[in-house]
């Protein structure tokens, strides 16, 4: 089976790649917008048009994305929407193979404590940031293609080569400045996704004969997210937080910050967002009974994941 992994120079798109480059029954090619050691690479910005490749594929798996939770407009009007619509044509001019769009568990977010998502729970029309609501976007261009497609929303991505879950979080704990959340009337519950875990199902939804037309991807282990956390931060021997936050200052305090940012044009990420807090401040959880009956149990436990990940961020600070 030949596959093509746009986002390759990505977090996901990467990992799927290095995961599976040594299995004899498939044929892989790698998109990105950086250079990158992958071989069967080719770089294209995919806001730029379709690209043109010596490559034929069965299975197109998009995880290209601008998935930083701040940024412009421009940028996720052009690189999840702009750039979805041109993978689009390039399966229309390469014989419709079937199209695999990694969207975002976020598109089913509120400003509240959510439970038992289902691939079917509403969306919109509101969501919580221009990520969430560009994503959904890039759900809606799929139902146009005449071509076979899935929709695959991850919940929490983590693990080796990590760029954007859990490095604000240690950065902030290194700087001292990560803040220890209070104010809830019950433990803040999250589903993750361990990296290899997600790199398997991706593969498992490129390869089956009739996936269904969408998945939520856990690794259908929900945890208290301020306990998990307390033990990565001691696992790493970084500070724990000690200073005590209610939710609803940070919240506010984020709305301030994020305003500012705005309107003085500073550059960068602020160090506060409201989507940041809300990690910390509601439960969200899936329900996992249509992936675990169509693609089968995690391959890599919540448990091994986050152990993996440790060493894999110690041998990085150790560099």
């Amino acid at each position: 089976m030949r596959i093509l992994v746009t986002g390759a120079s990505g977090f996901v798109g990467g990992a799927f790649l290095r995961r599976h480059a040594g299995d004899p029954a498939l044929s892989l090619f790698g998109t990105g917008r950086r250079a990158t050691d992958l071989p069967n690479y080719a770089r294209h910005d995919l806001a730029a048009g379709p690209p043109r490749l010596p490559f034929a594929p069965d299975v197109v798996i998009h995880c290209a994305a601008r998935s930083s939770p701040w940024g412009s407009r421009a940028e996720y009007e052009a690189q999840n929407v702009l750039a979805t619509r041109n993978v689009i044509e390039f399966c229309r001019r390469n014989g419709h193979p079937r199209l695999v769009y990694l969207s975002s568990s976020s598109v089913f977010y509120r400003e509240a404590h959510q439970y038992g998502l289902r691939e079917d729970s509403p969306i919109g029309p509101r969501f919580v940031n221009t990520y969430a609501e560009t994503k959904y976007a890039g759900e809606l261009l799929l139902r146009d293609y005449p071509g076979e497609t899935v929709v695959v929303r991850p919940r929490a991505v983590f693990g080796a080569g990590d760029t954007v879950l859990f490095p604000r979080i240690l950065e902030a704990a290194r700087k001292r400045a990560l803040p220890r959340f209070v104010g809830q009337d019950r433990p803040v519950i999250g589903d993750l996704i361990q990296i290899d875990t997600l790199a398997d199902y991706l593969l498992r939804v490129a390869t089956m004969p009739r996936p269904a037309p969408a998945y939520n991807l856990t690794n259908a282990q929900p945890v208290d997210l301020q306990r998990m956390l307390r033990e990565v931060l001691q696992a790493l021997d970084l500070p724990l937080p000690t200073r005590r936050v209610r939710i609803g200052t940070a919240l506010a305090a984020a709305s301030a910050t994020e305003w500012a940012w705005r309107l003085l044009r500073l550059r960068g990420e602020p160090p506060l967002t409201r989507f940041g807090v809300g990690v910390f401040a509601y439960s969200k959880t899936f329900d996992p009974a249509l992936m675990l009956r169509d693609l089968g149990p995690p391959s890599v436990s919540l448990d091994e994941g986050i152990a993996g990940f440790v060493a894999w961020q110690k041998a990085q600070w150790a560099r």
